[in-house]
């Protein structure tokens, strides 16, 4: 299964993707609260998926997106986003996101993007 990194300014939320990831085979190997966290826990781990928070201190989600691709355009990035954020998950898309997930969520429909992603990249 899969090496994932969860990025989210919310331990809750990041705690309840660890449970849906780990519970569905996949392994979290870096969690990041912050944006610049992320980028440097990506390029030291460089795991096979990232889920992107979009609101988040210091870099949001979609600076983070375009500095990761930046460097690793082989990133595979899914976009974590509250329902009202509509133009900001396009925006990540247009930044390299690779697919979006609106909370809430269900834990099937985290599995199903994450499958989709890491299978047709």
């Amino acid at each position: 299964m899969a090496r994932i990194m969860i990025v989210d300014d919310s331990g809750m939320m990041r705690s309840l993707l660890r449970l849906i990831l780990e519970k569905a085979g996949h392994t979290v190997v870096a969690e990041a609260a912050t944006g610049k966290e992320a980028y440097l826990e990506y390029s030291t781990r460089r795991p096979d998926l990232v889920t992107m928070d979009i609101t988040m201190p210091t870099w949001n989600g979609i600076e983070t997106i375009r500095s990761i691709r930046a460097d690793f355009p082989e990133a595979k990035i899914i976009v974590v986003s509250s329902i009202g954020q509509k133009m900001k998950v396009i925006e990540a898309v247009q930044s390299g996101a690779k697919h979006y997930i609106i909370k809430p969520f269900t834990s099937e429909k985290v599995i199903q993007v994450v499958n989709d992603v890491l299978k047709n990249g």
